[in-house]
């Protein structure tokens, strides 16, 4: 459901921004049917949790039409921002259900299950801002940096495929001391 008030957030904020081509796509829905991907919703998923217990994914990204927003610049600024923040937002209030729930009695894996909701949804946040097409921190650094950068944009943009992916093998790792940090931030509880 995170990836879902992500890829929701992102639609909504283009609809604020001028751009309507999420609702008429039928995609402004908590539905989580209407947002599978087939490869990155299950059978990526899948094949990874099986082979090494690792899951990654994502959800069909929502449409938009930059050009119909009212300021194609900051109009695409705001959409890429959007999903980011709903996720921050969402670990900050779980966190906090968390971080005044932990002196409570509580049922049996209901800490598990709020802090669960909180690292997942910090690490898409986290991980949605690395500015590597077609995650969201290239959106919102391409749209911040002048337009002399534009030839560097191009060149991340034509090998975002392979920049991506030796991200993810190589320097993922890199990010978790960011998650534990806001981890313990948001919950007064440590992650390890």
């Amino acid at each position: 459901m995170s990836v879902v008030i992500h890829e929701v957030s992102h639609g909504f904020m283009a609809e604020y921004c001028g751009d309507k081509t999420a609702r008429h796509a039928g995609r402004l829905t908590l539905n989580p049917l209407k947002h599978l991907d087939m490869f990155g919703s299950i059978i990526l998923p899948a094949l990874l949790y099986f082979s090494s217990g690792f899951v990654f994914g994502w959800a069909k990204p929502v449409p938009y039409n930059p050009d119909n927003l009212r300021n194609r610049r900051w109009g695409t600024i705001a959409v890429a921002s959007a999903g980011v923040l709903a996720n921050f937002f969402i670990a900050i209030l779980f966190g906090m259900i968390l971080r005044f729930s932990s002196s409570l009695s509580v049922p049996t894996g209901f800490h598990f299950i709020i802090s669960s909701i909180v690292v997942i949804n910090l690490a898409l946040a986290i991980f949605n801002l690395v500015p590597i097409p077609p995650l969201d921190g290239s959106k919102i650094l391409f749209n911040i940096l002048p337009e002399s950068f534009y030839p560097f944009f191009r060149f991340v943009e034509r090998y975002s495929l392979i920049l991506l992916i030796i991200f993810i093998f190589l320097f993922v790792d890199h990010l978790f001391p960011i998650l534990a940090y806001l981890y313990h931030l948001i919950t007064n509880l440590s992650l390890i």
